[in-house]
């Protein structure tokens, strides 16, 4: 999959989210919302292997990159594309941020069978998508 495919999929899924939400469909705006999120990371682990210039001298490199990137764990895609410092500077600095990064590291890809709260729902798609401190505009900027 292409980066740009990616970087669409992760708008596409944010406001598909937004429109589970507001139709009280909690449970499957929750889990989209997550999916946004990993497809924007996927996004940038992509624009990061292209800044580096995907070579590697073996083939146990890229089979643990490989692995590694079809992984729904949002903390290790951030690792993935090498942003855990900026994520880490962009926290420091604003509190906001740091909060809505708590709300959104607990997603997990298993949350598709659980019940989720109408609460957790609005908090995940606010922290994702809040124009000052949100994730996804975090995201966006490295993407």
């Amino acid at each position: 999959m292409k980066r740009a495919e990616l970087q669409q999929l992760a708008e596409d899924r944010l406001q598909h989210a937004e429109i589970l939400l507001a139709a009280g469909r909690w449970t499957a705006a929750y889990y989209l919302a997550g999916y946004a999120v990993e497809c924007g990371l996927k996004a940038c682990v992509l624009a990061h292997l292209e800044q580096v210039g995907m070579l590697f001298e073996d083939k146990k490199q890229m089979k643990y990159l490989i692995d590694d990137y079809f992984t729904h764990e949002i903390d290790r895609l951030v690792d993935l594309a090498e942003l855990e410092v900026d994520r880490g500077l962009a926290i420091a600095g604003n509190a906001a941020m740091g909060d809505n990064w708590n709300i959104v590291k607990d997603w997990k890809e298993s949350s598709r069978y659980k019940q989720a709260s109408p609460a957790q729902s609005q908090a995940l798609i606010h922290a994702i998508s809040d124009v000052t401190n949100g994730v996804m505009p975090w995201i966006k900027a490295h993407w």
